[in-house]
């Protein structure tokens, strides 16, 4: 079937590109085979690459009249993007003051860089300002050329910030420094921007001292129960709106005051406060560095308090911040000495939440502090009972590998591991069912109780 080109719409065109492949082919076989391949020749391949793409656009259009390949006519270097070293399309300034093309400086800025590529300069901001003045000098050069300007790629805009929005938003900053009514409105409408518009979230990273200004009504207090309600409600929630932008992260975690007025919040404020709290939390600790810092602060003994309160508004978030915070061995050491163990067990045994809190416990059963206290607190009839009783083999596999690690590390409890066999071939069975990691660990407990027969018969 034969191919319908882009270029076959007119012979003089299709001609050009077929002299301009030849000339292409011929570049990048020197490129890829010469070793002492010149930038020239990468040079004149780029523009031989632009020039073919330009008669596609120029067919697309077709208007002849309007164009000339770009080969023939050198674009003055004031006028190419230092990111992408061609024609700019949209010109926009940089808080550096330098001049990029938009979608290129974009993706730079999107990629997390808060310098600017050129001068390396560190950016107080990151709002991109048209360049007006250069978008007209190119403008009238490729009128002279006869070539047409394209339209600009609005690549990324969409997460761009117009400067009437910039404005709104170093208002709203500004207002959370002045009396608690325009604090309580300010924090409130930021709430509802950084909810709604990415842009917003993005600007706070990009704003110098943003976050801190943003904690200003909360610092300020001597005591929490100083803040009105609905205010600590406002900025704790707009802080979690801020951590879910990844870029964030790290920026909000590492600014001063976020993490005690965090705990403040888990201890003092409204359900939703707290609630949103433990999610900032969750979400922070998404971070593995953020995971080190935030459990030296002592955050785990306030989260392991809620969690004992058990109200259901908060009880997931809770427990999702503690299983993010506990992925690393530091943590799982605080978590246990904070009295993590007991409080999950007594929620399990209650029937509360049990899939997460299962989870939790299972990434704890590997400190020894915490096995011990299992035995002590009679987890391993319960969780012996889940096993049998649960249709969840997710929570069949946390049981059977918290048994497994008490029955390697207490001998005591062997006993009841076995009755529990003779009684019912709980264990057996999750051998013969379970899923492949709860079929190794049920063969474990198994092989461990066999050998445990034989001593005995040998004594």
């Amino acid at each position: 079937m034969a191919k319908t080109g882009l270029l076959s719409s007119d012979p003089t065109v299709r001609a050009k590109a077929m002299e301009l492949k030849k000339e292409l082919q011929r570049l990048v076989r020197t490129i890829v085979d010469d070793d002492d391949y010149s930038i020239h020749a990468i040079d004149r391949a780029k523009d031989a690459l632009s020039a073919l793409r330009g008669l596609i656009m120029f067919n697309k259009r077709s208007s002849p009249a309007t164009f000339k390949l770009r080969e023939a006519v050198p674009c003055p270097e004031e006028f190419k993007c230092p990111l992408s070293n061609e024609l700019m399309r949209d010109p926009v300034i940089l808080a550096s003051g330098q001049t990029y093309d938009r979608p290129f400086i974009q993706k730079w800025l999107n990629a997390g860089n808060r310098t600017c590529p050129r001068t390396q300069q560190v950016l107080s901001h990151t709002i991109l300002t048209p360049n007006h003045l250069i978008r007209e000098m190119i403008s009238q050069w490729c009128k002279s050329q006869g070539i047409e300007l394209p339209n600009p790629v609005q690549c990324g805009r969409e997460e761009g910030i117009t400067e009437a929005e910039c404005d709104r938003f170093f208002s709203l900053l500004d207002k959370l420094s002045a009396a608690v009514p325009e604090q309580k409105e300010a924090a409130k409408e930021l709430r509802l921007l950084t909810k709604k518009v990415p842009s917003f979230r993005a600007l706070f990273g990009e704003s110098v001292d943003a976050i801190t200004q943003l904690l200003t009504p909360l610092s300020r207090c001597n005591s929490q129960s100083g803040v009105h309600p609905d205010l600590q409600e406002d900025v704790i929630t707009t802080l979690l709106n801020l951590s879910i932008h990844d870029s964030n992260k790290k920026l909000v975690a590492e600014t001063p005051m976020v993490v005690p007025l965090l705990m403040e919040a888990l201890r003092s404020g409204t359900i939703e406060t707290r609630s949103n709290a433990a999610a900032t939390l969750f979400t922070l600790s998404a971070l593995d560095s953020n995971k080190v810092l935030i459990g030296k602060s002592g955050v785990l003994k306030p989260l392991i308090d809620l969690l004992d309160e058990g109200h259901p508004l908060t009880m997931k978030d809770v427990a999702s911040a503690i299983f993010n915070l506990c992925i690393i061995h530091e943590n799982k050491a605080r978590a246990v000495r904070d009295g993590a163990v007991r409080v999950i067990l007594k929620k399990i045994m209650d029937g509360v939440h049990v899939d997460e809190l299962l989870a939790i416990l299972a990434m704890l059963s590997t400190h020894q502090r915490a096995i011990e206290e299992m035995g002590d607190l009679g987890a391993v009839p319960c969780l012996l009972r889940i096993v049998r009783e649960s249709s969840c083999e997710r929570n069949k596999e946390n049981c059977i590998a918290i048994l497994h690690t008490v029955c390697l590390n207490d001998r005591t409890k062997w006993k009841a591991l076995k009755e529990e066999e003779i009684s019912y071939g709980t264990i057996s069975k999750l051998a013969q069912d379970g899923t492949s990691r709860s079929k190794r660990k049920a063969n474990g407990i198994l092989e461990r109780l066999r050998r445990a027969v034989n001593i005995t018969h040998t004594a």
